[in-house]
């Protein structure tokens, strides 16, 4: 059987692009740069924000709500407050914002903190996502539950109490809509619309290949998903790579590369150059990362068992991953792998459900799981130990004891983690 072509011919084309790919990163951080120097010289500045989250904060008998924001207009994210209560506050408003001299580049990349006034509260208009909100809260008793699925659905920011329970129960990737949202999703839109699309093809144009067709309908429908959802970091990362996939597909060029994931994390980077401090774009890239190193050394073995394999092995890989940035390590956080390979099934089908109207089936069970008490214990891991389990996972893509080794460090990492839980 012929092997299909690698996405570099020769190590030299791998390191040229790369390096020309970090020369045109350099030339838009710099372009970047100017915009930051522009912005912190202005005494203020009148913008329209997008209300991302608003929340209360009390400090004694003093309240002020938290918001965070995103400026179209300015392209930054930030946060600010006010003494406007938060049930006040509508998805869209004006400010006037008083940027700080303390202000470093690195937080006008990422998320910083703005003093500004408000000047103006903008009436809610009508949307079409407004009112697929209204439809998702009609069919749920219990704001928990409806805010869970607007999160899973919409990509809209999740309540407190049930972030921390999420955090708690190591399920944040499957609500953060990310390429395992994207997965199914594509997967049940291509056996959908192919299911229609064949006959027509095989009847009227048989000299067409259906599956490239379908394929492309399905990136474009889901093209207008991410839009639609307000493209959160982890899921134009995700797209980004279906779309290069599909791309490499049709020319018949080898997708499963460390070459090909690299090319693409710089080609986001180029694009979108304030993903570099996005904390869950890193994170999905780190997934991705690990999914390619399983599969890399493991391909071989039956499909459900890697099905298996990636669930569990993730899970163990990704440990002393999140807990270089979190410290929550819950007793609960076992039933994630369980948890993740039981997604792959109920999101499609609360999809359907909702459709049907039939959204509150499952809330029961999700009241139950959402409210599990839990042993937790702060542990961080320090950042030298993060560098050399980095450097371990790099060198691990070319020796197969390499790897051995990884994972023999992550599972005593996990055991020892969990029994100073339990």
């Amino acid at each position: 059987m012929l092997e299909k072509p690698k996405l570099f011919l020769t190590l030299k084309e791998f390191w040229v692009t790369l390096f020309f790919l970090l020369f045109l990163l350099g030339v838009r951080l710099f372009i970047l740069y100017g915009e930051y120097k522009e912005f912190k010289e202005k005494p203020f500045f009148y913008t329209d924000v997008q209300v991302l989250q608003a929340y209360e904060k009390w400090k004694g008998d003093e309240y002020y709500t938290i918001l965070k924001l995103y400026s179209t207009t300015l392209d930054i994210n930030f946060f600010s407050r006010t003494k406007v209560r938060a049930e006040e506050i509508s998805p869209k408003i004006r400010l006037k914002l008083f940027p700080h001299d303390d202000m470093k580049f690195s937080d006008y990349l990422g998320t910083s903190f703005i003093f500004s006034k408000i000047n103006e509260i903008y009436e809610p208009k009508e949307s079409i996502k407004n009112e697929l909100f209204e439809v998702v809260d009609k069919q749920h008793d219990s704001s928990m539950i409806a805010n869970f699925y607007k999160a899973i659905f919409f990509a809209t920011p999740l309540e407190k109490d049930l972030r921390m329970q999420v955090s708690s129960l190591g399920i944040s990737h499957l609500i953060a809509l990310s390429g395992f949202h994207l997965a199914i999703l594509s997967t049940l839109l291509f056996f959908l619309l192919r299911l229609f699309y064949r006959p027509l093809q095989q009847k009227f144009f048989p000299y067409r290949f259906d599956v490239l067709d379908v394929g492309f309908m399905v990136l474009i429908i889901l093209a207008w998903y991410v839009w639609f959802v307000d493209a959160p970091p982890s899921l134009i990362r995700s797209y980004m790579m279906m779309l290069m996939g599909w791309i490499l597909l049709v020319l018949g060029v080898e997708l499963l590369s460390f070459s090909f994931l690299v090319t693409v994390i710089l080609l986001l980077l180029v694009i979108f150059p304030k993903l570099l401090l996005s904390l869950a774009f890193w994170f999905s890239v780190a997934g991705v990362f690990y999914i390619f190193l399983l599969l890399h050394y493991f391909s071989h073995i039956n499909k459900y068992l890697m099905t298996l394999l990636i669930s569990f092995g993730l899970f163990v890989l990704m440990l002393p991953i999140v807990h270089a940035v979190f410290s929550l390590t819950s007793s609960l956080q076992l039933y994630s792998p369980l948890l993740s390979l039981g997604f792959t099934f109920f999101y499609p089908l609360s999809i359907f459900c909702h459709l049907l109207d039939m959204g509150g089936i499952f809330d029961s069970y999700l009241q139950e799981l959402f409210t599990l008490p839990a042993q937790t214990v702060a542990f961080q891991l320090g950042k030298i130990y993060l560098f050399v389990y980095l450097m371990l996972s790099f060198l691990s893509i070319s020796s197969r004891w390499l790897f051995y080794l990884l994972l023999f460090i992550a599972l005593i990492f996990a055991l020892w983690l969990f029994i100073l839980v339990l």
